[in-house]
């Protein structure tokens, strides 16, 4: 009876698996072309406006993932204020061009139908490049057209990191990750997010702790680019890397970092960071006050302010992609 479940069960989920592979498969064929056309559009407007396409795309992510609205099967993401849009006394939000450059607004007509329209795609790309033209094509002259534009210097900064990945990687598609330690070591996996600390007065745990040997590879579990590196009160030696996706990856506790590692590297996943040490509660060389570990912490920003969130279910799924 006992193997005639087993067999009954096996077979129950290989029906499952083949029933929904087709449907999987055509989520992922939908997400390529989505890629796709999204390049199209980021490569267009390049073309008219000579602002190059790594900025456009890396706004648009921006938006995409700051926003309270699910925008991840949207086209483009990119929101741009009506009064900016139209031009303050344009309260009729008239979409010819001209009424709008009279009103001194900012709408653009992207795609020669004359009609500036903010819920078209191709004039939303056109003209947040036109804003961004209107200080330069070159590097700080886009970090100088977006802070005046979002007034905020993380938006800015992660603009800028996302626009760098983007043009090393030469695509917007980058969703592979990786456990941030090398799976082939030792390691244990504690679901301790938001635990009381007392070091340092009262705080709740902002992360996941990886306990492994001292030595063990540390690796970027995202693309994204180092933002920060060097010690820490709490975290001992440790680095930051904001990826794509406006989130911050905090490694903490390390032994020290690979020769290579500096401010504003770019990274993709499996990429050597350092190893696992049991650095920090001290002054700068401070070891030994714990066992070693990974102290591993993910924070989201949304535009206007970043919280600590649980790793452990991504740590988790990412050990299984990795083994």
């Amino acid at each position: 009876m006992h193997n005639l479940k087993t067999s009954l069960s096996a077979s129950l989920l290989i029906v499952l698996l083949l029933a929904t592979a087709p449907v999987q498969a055509e989520a992922d064929e939908d997400d390529q072309e989505l890629h796709e056309k999204r390049m199209a559009l980021y490569k267009k407007t390049e073309t008219v406006t000579q602002i190059p396409w790594y900025y456009i795309a890396a706004i648009d992510q921006y938006e995409r993932n700051s926003s309270e609205e699910d925008k991840d099967d949207q086209l483009v993401s990119i929101s741009i204020p009506d009064e900016m849009w139209y031009g303050l006394g344009n309260s009729s939000m008239i979409k010819n061009e001209s009424i709008i450059q009279f009103f001194q607004g900012k709408g653009k007509d992207g795609n020669d139908d004359n009609k500036a329209d903010p819920d078209n795609p191709e004039d939303v790309l056109y003209t947040m490049a036109s804003i961004l033209l209107e200080y330069g094509p070159s590097h700080d002259e886009v970090k100088i057209a977006l802070w005046n534009f979002y007034k905020r210097d993380l938006t800015v900064q992660t603009i800028m990191n996302t626009a760098k990945v983007f043009k090393k990687f030469d695509g917007i598609k980058l969703t592979d990750r990786a456990f941030p330690l090398d799976t082939a070591y030792n390691y244990t996996i504690n679901s301790n997010w938001g635990d009381r600390r007392g070091f340092g007065g009262v705080r709740i745990h902002e992360g996941s702790d990886i306990f492994a040997d001292y030595g063990t590879p540390v690796k970027s579990a995202t693309y994204g680019v180092i933002e920060m590196k060097g010690w820490n009160l709490y975290g001992g030696w440790r680095l930051g890397i904001r990826d794509i996706n406006n989130v911050y990856h905090y490694y903490a506790h390390m032994s020290g970092y690979n020769d290579d590692i500096k401010v504003g590297q770019v990274v993709k996943p499996g990429d050597p960071l350092g190893k696992v040490g049991s650095t920090g509660y001290g002054p700068p060389g401070t070891s030994g006050k714990f066992p070693p570990h990974l102290h591993y912490g993910l924070y989201q920003d949304d535009g206007y302010s970043e919280w600590s969130f649980d790793p452990y279910p991504y740590l988790q799924r990412w050990k299984r992609m990795s083994e």
